[in-house]
């Protein structure tokens, strides 16, 4: 998915401020009336409530003072969703061996879309498992690409979800033996 020249420039007003959070700016989503902010936690994969609140509270002030939409409009901040939008190459191996489909600018052997299970990424190329066999896809072409909603997803993604909160668990039961 591509940033229109508007949400590039709004890119660069809010990610500082959340970032300082400890939150990822996921990506900006400009239509009609409303700027939707998605964002997660990067230790949990997920966004709660309190984040978001806080990611708004922080970055209201500053798009009220740079004023990079001319008109009124309503500010979201939101979950990517489970289901989510890959947009940056990091998302490719961090989401490995899970469907995906995508739709490319130009395309490969004359096929702009392709849904499959995501292979290795290396060097700007994304591999990807597909019914008529593997395919290579070049990230400069991708123009959008989207994880399925799949019961394999629902799984993985719990799976990750109780990893990432052990990790933190074990990482504070360290910081306090460390402390005493």
């Amino acid at each position: 998915m591509r940033h229109s020249a508007l949400e590039r420039i709004i890119i660069d007003i809010i990610s500082p401020p959340i970032e300082e959070l400890g939150i990822e700016l996921l990506w900006v989503e400009y239509k009609g009336d409303v700027l939707t902010v998605y964002a997660e936690n990067p230790e949990t994969g997920k966004i709660n409530l309190a984040e978001c609140t806080k990611i708004s509270r922080e970055i209201s002030p500053l798009l009220e003072v740079e004023d990079p939409i001319s008109k009124a409009y309503r500010l979201e901040v939101s979950s990517a969703g489970i289901d989510r939008p890959l947009m940056k190459f990091e998302d490719y191996t961090r989401f490995n061996d899970l469907e995906a489909k995508f739709e490319l600018e130009t395309g490969v052997d004359g096929q702009r879309k392709f849904r499959g299970f995501i292979g290795n990424a290396e060097n700007n190329i994304i591999q990807l498992e597909t019914d008529q066999g593997m395919v290579d896809l070049p990230f400069e072409d991708i123009y959008k690409a989207k994880l399925v909603m799949s019961d394999h997803l629902i799984k993985e993604t719990k799976k990750r979800f109780e990893t990432a909160i052990e990790n933190k668990a074990e990482e504070l039961e360290e910081e306090i033996i460390k402390s005493e």
